[in-house]
């Protein structure tokens, strides 16, 4: 049976369902995926060993010249290279207009969330057949449950597997532990003197720190971060394949929450992921050796991209007060 899947992003989101392919594959094992996703993040699919070929889109490249001639070629070429396969089955793990506009363009069967299930309800319209599944649960579980109704199967009980090899990308190396500081929402950020502070205690454990950046304002924070202290490198400008061995390679991970903490999850890396103001009961990582902090403050999680707190705080955001190095510090120890 031939499978085709659409999940074009985030880099989260596409790691968020690689268990339920894992599933698919244990429960039937002729299964074969191809995947739709985005450009950006077509290294991730071809990672699990049941997909067969990864098929990269540019949707979000495409809809700020959706006029242009070169968008309407490269659309063009898109669907036609996609309807030369056939396919028994097409899943829009997404659940939005965009993922389903592509899968009713598609000369196959397609299946997808109901309307009281999916992100963007409207999407459901466009599927042959549709599932129903709780949206108050972590989007792993999720996706494992439509895959499972999708495809006819029995949900299995147990733990989320991604199926990655980390070995792979493993080379003899001094113990190092990996820093995801950066992040989009600006309260989402973990204070820099709490990073300081942790990289203080881990060095008196003898183990290094490494930062990670994606943008100049993440390059300035690592520099924050690592002024003045030992053992703790800022890493070079690496795009997500070239931080794949650095992540594979790390005694452990601490994140804020972000995909790249995800990957490490992925990895099957120990994680300490730092949550806020957001919910890690939905978004979480998720795996045998993460572990999520959360904030115990009275007005988190808030799930706002903005602190709104009024009152006194020792650092900012306030809720993050009650996530401090000494406890990330306990949970690290226990994990490695």
């Amino acid at each position: 049976m031939k499978v085709l899947i659409i999940k074009t992003s985030s880099m989260g989101d596409v790691i968020h369902s690689l268990p339920a392919l894992t599933d698919a594959k244990e429960a039937m094992p002729n299964l074969q995926f191809d995947w739709v996703v985005e450009e950006r993040f077509q290294m991730i699919p071809a990672w699990h060993p049941a997909v067969n070929k990864v098929i990269p889109v540019a949707i979000r490249r495409w809809r700020k010249n959706l006029l242009s001639k070169q968008t309407r070629t490269e659309m063009k070429i898109f669907f036609k290279n996609l309807r030369e396969t056939s396919y028994d089955l097409v899943i829009d793990a997404q659940g939005l207009l965009k993922t389903a506009w592509i899968a009713k363009k598609i000369k196959a069967p397609s299946c997808g969330l109901d309307f009281k299930s999916a992100r963007e309800p409207l999407a459901s319209l466009f599927y042959n057949r549709r599932v129903f599944v709780r949206k108050d649960q972590h989007a792993v579980e999720r996706v494992r449950q439509l895959f499972s109704q999708a495809l006819y199967y029995s949900y299995p009980v147990g733990m989320a597997n991604y199926a990655v090899d980390r070995e792979k990308w493993q080379s003899a190396q001094k113990p190092y532990v990996l820093f995801f500081h950066g992040t989009t929402w600006a309260n989402k950020h973990w204070p820099a003197v709490n990073w300081k502070n942790l990289a203080n205690l881990l060095h008196q454990q003898g183990m290094a720190v490494k930062l990670s950046w994606g943008s100049d304002d993440e390059y300035e924070a690592s520099k924050v971060i690592a002024d003045n202290l030992e053992a703790v490198e800022v890493l070079p400008d690496l795009d997500i394949e070239d931080l794949v061995p650095v992540i594979a390679n790390a005694k452990a991970v601490v994140a804020v929450d972000t995909g790249l903490g995800h990957l490490a999850a992925a990895f099957n890396v120990p994680t300490v992921a730092l949550f806020g103001p957001t919910d890690p009961e939905k978004t979480g990582l998720m795996g045998e050796k993460q572990v999520n902090l959360s904030a115990d403050f009275s007005c988190a999680p808030c799930l706002k991209r903005n602190c709104s707190f009024k009152g006194e705080a020792v650092v900012w955001p306030a809720c993050f007060s009650t996530v401090t190095p000494e406890r990330v510090m306990a949970q690290l120890k226990q994990l490695v």
